[in-house]
């Protein structure tokens, strides 16, 4: 159960949550409309303009009521919670205007769009409010049945189409990389056939050479054609590798940068140790510690409850570069139960090394060691 809820707790907001559209502000301007005309045929509602200019300062929330559905729900139903607290004191029904109806899009969204632990502070705050307008307001069993229905019937549909979409996603993501897992396949055997035929040009070259200049001229014209042809291939196929099309050049990650990676702001800051020469370590081992380091410092900057330190130390010795990245934060165990760990894993098995995390003294350890060396 405790596995469960923090699961639930640490569920990230829901992917391709939308900006506010035109639509929205046509939703808010009309609800707006209404507000002032129910204002204006019901003399009757206590309150009505008070009320009125409650329902004008949080009807504005449905704006963002995907980028931000906690903060939103709790704004809007709170503010609510306490007008009526005011005017249950005053001897009041709690607000009983049909638009404020349209509050309902707001647990809709936030059941569609937020995080776990948006959902825990907006369904906290309209958990409260229905308690306390169907203790103060008593409205019969069947009325409140039903309003608990209605809220039922907004979390149900913005759940079900929060996983239509996660399916969706999932579809296109796993075809995305059965495409990418032939296109490697079709690069290894491009590339294999062109080294292999350069590999036969040169030797052929070798042999030929010393007898035959002319012979190894030709080899070294075969062996320029079969690179060139090569690379344009090989470009080719890793662009369409590549996230977003042409990806912009840059250098790959090293050592070296390490010292930058320590210095990006946020919360733990990072303390980074660096013992031994790293000239020695070939760029593949050295982007490989980079990535690992970089992991190790996001999950603890993301799940390290109360954390204030990540101390990281990356040694190069005879042969092999040793990482260790501590935070001194609680909660760890949770930490392992993603991609993260098994994707540092990954890259220290690539190499010949290993990569082991959990907790330890004085907080979360993640301990790596990459060989380099010729007897790994």
């Amino acid at each position: 159960m405790r596995r469960l809820l923090r699961t639930a707790w640490d569920l990230p907001a829901a992917a391709g949550a939308p900006a506010h559209v035109w639509r929205d502000g046509v939703l808010v301007g009309v609800l707006v409309v209404l507000a002032v005309v129910e204002a204006l045929v019901r003399p009757d509602l206590p309150w009505r303009w008070a009320t009125l200019a409650i329902e004008l300062a949080v009807l504005p929330t449905l704006l963002w009521r995907r980028t931000r559905p906690g903060q939103m729900t709790a704004l809007a139903f709170g503010t609510l919670f306490v007008f009526d607290t005011i005017r249950g004191f005053a001897g009041l029904r709690p607000t009983d205007t049909y638009v404020i109806a349209g509050l309902l899009i707001l647990i809709y969204a936030l059941a569609r769009w937020g995080s776990g632990r948006a959902i825990a502070l907006g369904g906290a705050v309209v958990a409260a409010t229905m308690i306390r307008a169907f203790t103060v307001d008593p409205i019969g069993l069947q009325n409140t049945i039903g309003g608990i229905a209605v809220v039922a019937v907004c979390v149900a549909l913005g759940v079900i189409f929060r996983t239509i979409d996660a399916a969706r996603r999932q579809r296109l993501e796993r075809v995305r990389l059965e495409e990418r897992a032939r296109l490697a396949r079709d690069l290894h055997d491009t590339v294999a056939h062109h080294v292999s035929a350069i590999a036969v040009r040169a030797q052929a070259g070798i042999l030929t050479g010393a007898a035959d200049p002319a012979a190894a001229r030709d080899a070294l014209r075969v062996i320029e054609g079969e690179a060139t042809q090569t690379l344009r291939e090989m470009r080719a196929m890793v662009g369409m590798l590549r996230e977003g099309g042409i990806a912009p050049l840059a250098p790959t990650a090293a050592l070296s940068d390490l010292p930058a990676l320590a210095a990006v702001p946020g919360e733990p800051r990072v303390a980074l140790e660096m013992h031994g020469d790293p000239a020695p370590v070939p760029p593949a081992v050295g982007a490989a510690a980079y990535r690992i380091v970089q992991e190790a410092i996001t999950n603890s900057r993301r799940h390290a409850r109360g954390a204030t330190l990540i101390a990281v130390t990356v040694t190069v010795g005879a042969g092999e570069v040793g990482i260790r990245v501590v935070d001194d934060g609680r909660g760890g165990g949770a930490r392992g139960q993603g991609f993260g760990l098994a994707g540092m894993s990954e890259r220290a098995a690539l190499h010949g090394g290993s990569c082991t995390a959990g907790p330890g003294a004085g907080g979360w350890i993640v301990e790596a060691r990459l060989p380099f060396g010729d007897d790994r």
